[in-house]
């Protein structure tokens, strides 16, 4: 038995898309390496920076959420697929999705800021909600979009707003990192990012508001999928999410820039720029998805992403093995050399690469090699073969 194999293009492109960002962004970063080289012209100085804000205002805290957004998506077109054969999918999602976790996991070990073993946690939360309706499911969506806690935050430092507040609690952690990844064995590194870096990470996502967020993200690409808003006679919609993102996004970015002209205490100003950040970088992401969408109808040569995007956890996983391997001290130890603009320009060779060998293997297979695996191990057990490419 084979699941309907039709897929959207533009969900493969848009895919892609977002994970060319995320490894040019990575790149920049080094791997979450923060490191300034030394000796740097000052020409050079500058022209990193500009493409430091350039990258991060384009991308930062933005493709992880078209990934989100992707993933429930998926998870609709998946589960709608089994419910027109009379058949319940969430028991085998729950399965899935610990498959997932052992990829990010293992991907964990390479770089700690690994998002799938996060997406396998928070992606639990569409199972309850697969049968609610729409309006209820938006509803849910919008709560957890206007960051609970951190309103219960605000509303606590109200009697004492100019309380002086400690560094948040995830910045011990990736200062420990820091030293592994300069100085580390291969072992050390990868022992360090599943302990010490992991739990670094998961309190970093919390004080982000990300773990709020991206289940969000996740029931929003639900509705998507159900109101098929990605098909290519929505052009009409997605003109009208880019004129309100827009205008949306251009107050709160405004906010987020200047927290200081608020005049408010810094127990007051950190949850409501928390809300503002996140708000924003919706309101970008919005822009992107909306611009993507409206030029891949008109701009067909966008599909060049899409070998990426059929191959996006291969293609996820290799580049955080790769990309540590040269930054980090046990490798190359590229942190040492390279600002922005000479590690965007690997980030750029390396997307390339990975788009170069997603077309070589996708003319040979109809998954990418990890995609395979998840596949089949999904279904392990079910007496029948299905055959889906999402």
């Amino acid at each position: 038995m084979t699941t309907n194999n039709s897929r959207l293009d533009v969900i493969d492109a848009l895919r892609g898309f977002a994970i060319a960002s995320i490894m040019l962004l990575h790149n920049i970063e080094h791997f979450d390496f923060y490191f300034l080289p030394a000796g740097l012209p000052d020409g050079l100085k500058a022209v990193d920076k500009v493409i430091w804000n350039s990258l991060f205002f384009l991308f930062g805290g933005k493709s992880y959420l078209i990934f989100a957004l992707l993933f429930g998506m998926t998870f609709y077109i998946q589960y709608h697929n089994r419910e027109r054969r009379g058949e319940d999918f969430r028991a085998r999602f729950a399965w899935r999705l610990v498959l997932l976790l052992g990829f990010g996991l293992i991907n964990s070990m390479f770089y700690h800021g690994d998002i799938l073993s996060i997406y396998a946690v928070l992606g639990l939360a569409l199972i309850p909600v697969a049968r609610l309706s729409n309006r209820w499911v938006l509803a849910i969506a919008v709560v957890l979009l206007l960051q609970p806690y951190a309103w219960i935050e605000f509303i606590q430092a109200l009697p004492n707003p100019n309380q002086k507040l400690g560094d948040p609690a995830s910045w011990a952690y990736f200062g420990i990192a820091n030293d592994y990844f300069a100085h580390g064995s291969a072992a050390q590194v990868w022992w360090g990012n599943l302990t010490n870096g992991k739990m670094g990470v998961i309190r970093w996502s919390w004080e982000n508001g990300r773990i709020f967020q991206i289940p969000a993200l996740f029931m929003l690409g639900m509705l998507a999928g159900r109101k098929g808003v990605f098909k290519e006679d929505s052009q009409a919609f997605w003109l009208k999410v880019l004129l309100i993102a827009s205008l949306v996004f251009i107050p709160l970015y405004l906010l987020k820039t200047w927290p200081e002209a608020w005049s408010v205490g810094q127990a007051v100003q950190r949850p409501l720029l928390l809300i503002v950040t996140s708000w924003s970088n919706m309101a970008f992401m919005l822009v992107l998805v909306a611009t993507f969408c409206l030029l891949f109808y008109s701009q067909r040569w966008l599909a060049i992403f899409s070998p990426l995007g059929r191959m996006s956890l291969t293609s996820y996983v290799v580049q955080s093995i790769v990309g540590t391997s040269i930054y980090y001290g046990f490798g190359l130890g590229m942190y040492k050399y390279t600002g922005a603009s000479f590690a965007m320009a690997i980030g750029i060779v390396l997307a390339l690469l990975q788009r170069q060998f997603s077309v070589w293997w996708l003319a040979r297979h109809s998954q990418g090699p990890l995609e395979t695996v998840w596949h089949r191990m999904t279904w392990i057990g079910s007496g029948t073969l299905v055959q889906a490419k999402n």
